[in-house]
């Protein structure tokens, strides 16, 4: 991770942390001529509203990583904190609702990968993820995935982190499905499993809410490599930009402050190898 100076620091609080709050929408709700795409005055950014760090809607507020650089780019590419609108992006809507219109740009957790290439097209990444686990803060036992054999081990419904770790790490590991990762986390608490498993940044940031604070910790051993980047239409002509953004962001210190506030108690550092990342260049 690039050092950067106190005063950096300050100076990215002061231009990006300003930002607060904004409206949030559907997917589906009317778009054109009034958002970005259709030349006007206003830019639909789709997120996730139920990742605690990442991206969490409270309320009218949003907040977690992704939407604060969500907002920083926005910012440098000319949009004010009241013309952004964020808009619920499940994951198995995010290249339909780029290629419908219904957003402008999407910052959810998105792997940049060859098949959603084929769809739409990338700005990024602007952080590198790996799967990892999330344990109990006082467990020593398990380091890594082939310490789960025997053990509980939680994961969201139709999530394919936990079948990874059976399939490459630890065949007699016992699955627990939940439907939410809150969910998880409340079944580790309990005791009713050992750990809790998917990317370490959306671990860290489930750590770090208020009600788990303390709790847990991510074990900081990750197995894969999730390069999350800025989903846009095929062949959009704002990759460019959005990627001389993500740079500045980097440069400026304001990335590494954003990492440290979205994360903040969960006793979690990046994989200082991957990150902060260099974007790739636009195709």
């Amino acid at each position: 991770m690039r050092k950067h100076t106190m005063g950096l620091l300050a100076m990215a609080a002061a231009s990006t942390l300003a930002l607060s709050a904004c409206g949030g929408g559907e997917v589906g709700a009317p778009t054109g001529e009034d958002t970005a795409a259709g030349g006007g005055d206003t830019i639909r950014i789709g997120i996730k509203y139920d990742q605690p760090g990442l991206g969490l809607q409270d309320g009218d507020s949003f907040t977690g990583f992704d939407t604060d650089v969500a907002r920083y780019v926005a910012g440098k590419l000319g949009y004010s904190e009241d013309q952004i609108q964020f808009v619920e992006t499940i994951s198995a809507n995010r290249e339909t609702a780029l290629q419908n219109g219904d957003v402008d740009m999407i910052f959810a957790t998105y792997s940049i990968t060859d098949e959603r290439k084929e769809l739409i097209s990338f700005a990024g990444p602007y952080f590198v993820a790996g799967q990892d686990l999330l344990v109990a803060s006082d467990n020593t036992d398990i380091t890594g995935p082939e310490d789960l054999e025997g053990k509980n081990l939680c994961s969201v419904t139709g999530s394919t982190s936990a079948e990874n770790i059976k399939t490459e790490y630890a065949e007699g590991v016992q699955l627990v499905e939940r439907g939410g990762y809150a969910e998880c986390a409340t079944a580790l608490g309990s005791g009713a499993v050992d750990a809790v498993t998917t990317d370490d940044i959306i671990l860290a940031g489930l750590a770090a809410t208020e009600e788990n604070a303390g709790k847990f910790k991510v074990v900081g051993a990750p197995f894969s490599e999730e390069r999350y980047g800025v989903g846009l239409p095929k062949d959009s002509d704002q990759c460019e930009d959005v990627n001389a953004a993500i740079t500045e962001m980097i440069e400026d210190g304001t990335w590494e402050q954003l990492v440290a506030e979205n994360t903040e108690g969960a006793d979690y550092t990046p994989n200082a190898d991957l990150n902060p990342p260099t974007p790739d260049a636009c195709a």
